[in-house]
């Protein structure tokens, strides 16, 4: 969801001021503490729904006919070459389980751990996964047991009775947020559901990844799941009749007003959307793709954050092909974002496209307030590679207007920020040569 492409700039003067460029020696690195988080704002007999379709189905459409969990305490052990940063985000992540979703869980050294967590190179891991950014298996308790397991049917999740022994594998030589957002989403479907739902608009069950920290919502999807009033092996049936009971009582707020109207996602703009922003296609093909998105969901007359999100990959695919079809893409997007989510993630994301444009057509002040607008939003969901790009920009943008003072200092937060967002010195400094490509000043 970062910067993906720089816009020329129009000036063809030479520059007037020095390139950007990362001081030798980098600031610490910024770490966020535990998020801020909102209760759901949709009624109990919606978030009843959204937790069926969650629960009893797989991503690619497989139902699942009986739920499964894990039935006592839960513990979590990590195998030895973990990066260093796993260990803390590992322990505030299981705080929040233990005190949010109310989860019986904690860390242990055994071999005989309810759910283990092995890193090793994306290389390595993608020659057997191609593709997967990092994934979570049953039944086993380490790389080598998956490897034997592949061609059986006892990594098939829809055969669970309860959940016993898990696996997740996470790249190691990825920045600290990709290792975190791996943590949160396959340790929530490692304990919970194993679908992702493109309507919602606050939750990791969607692979718009927008969030990547679990969520007030997602908390109480798992804290429902893990309620006394259910147990592994009950029908779809079954916990839809005590699902009423349980939301209730533990989320009063939440009301019985009848449920809102959310339609299912037909596997037509999955795929769409799929061959839009995955590898393996062409330029033309990807645009095409995304056009056809935006088709699918308008003939089927949505209005929430499945036709947002078409926008958004339009306006991201023709970043560099058709700015004025960009343009008027993420401008749509932002419109339904800001009625169906406001001033969430999704509309930060917006922002940062919008403000890399205006600062590329000299339009400082337009970059300024986009990114003012944003940063609240980007610090909430805990996103430190939006974060840093926004104060990127921001930084050139006050450069622009004659404020160098505050722009240095912006810029040493960007860094600090960009530290744990992106990894290593190579990738903060090619970001921050990036934005500052789009200023018409350099």
């Amino acid at each position: 969801m970062l910067l993906a492409a720089c816009a020329p700039s129009n000036s063809t003067d030479v520059p007037d001021r020095a390139a950007a460029a990362a001081p030798g020696t980098l600031p610490a690195m910024n770490t966020f503490g535990a998020p801020r988080i909102s209760s759901p704002t949709r009624s109990n007999s919606t978030i009843a729904a959204d937790f069926l379709d969650l629960s009893f189905q797989m991503e690619s459409g497989r139902t699942i006919d009986r739920i499964s969990r894990f039935e006592g305490p839960i513990t979590v052990a990590v195998a030895s070459g973990a990066p260093a940063s796993l260990n803390s985000d590992l322990d505030q992540l299981l705080r929040r389980l233990r005190s949010e979703a109310g989860i019986d869980i904690s860390r242990t050294s055994s071999s005989e751990a309810s759910i283990t967590i092995e890193t090793m190179p994306r290389s390595r891991m993608q020659r057997v996964v191609p593709q997967a950014a990092c994934f979570v298996v049953p039944r086993v308790s380490s790389w080598s047991e998956f490897r034997r397991a592949r061609s059986g049917r006892s990594l098939d999740w829809t055969t669970l009775d309860t959940r016993e022994r898990v696996a997740v594998f996470i790249p190691s030589d990825v920045s600290p947020q990709e290792v975190r957002d791996c943590l949160h989403e396959e340790i929530a479907q490692a304990l919970g559901p194993l679908n992702d739902l493109y309507r919602l608009p606050d939750s990791v069950f969607n692979d718009d990844n927008f969030n990547a920290v679990l969520t007030g919502f997602d908390m109480l999807i798992l804290r429902t799941y893990y309620d006394d009033a259910l147990r592994s092996g009950m029908t779809r049936a079954q916990v839809a009749s005590a699902l009423p009971g349980i939301l209730s009582r533990i989320n009063p707020g939440g009301g019985v007003t009848i449920r809102e109207s959310g339609s299912q996602t037909p596997r037509a703009w999955i795929t769409a959307i799929e061959a839009a922003l995955g590898p393996g296609q062409s330029d033309e093909a990807r645009v095409s793709a995304a056009e056809r998105a935006v088709r699918l969901a308008q003939q089927r007359q949505w209005t929430d954050t499945r036709l947002a999100f078409s926008y958004f990959a339009l306006g991201r695919l023709t970043l560099s092909r058709d700015v004025e079809t960009s343009i008027q893409a993420f401008q749509s997007a932002s419109t339904i974002f800001e009625r169906v989510a406001p001033n969430g993630i999704q509309s930060a994301h917006v922002d940062m496209q919008l403000a890399a444009f205006a600062l590329s057509a000299g339009r400082t002040e337009e970059a300024l307030r986009l990114t003012e607008r944003a940063l609240p939003a980007a610090t909430r969901a805990q996103n430190a590679s939006l974060l840093s790009t926004l104060l990127m920009i921001r930084a050139e943008a006050l450069d622009d207007v004659g404020r160098a003072s505050e722009a240095r200092s912006v810029r040493l937060d960007s860094l600090a920020w960009g530290r744990y967002g992106f990894g290593s010195n190579a990738a903060v400094s090619a970001r921050l040569t990036e934005v500052a490509a789009l200023s018409p000043g350099r």
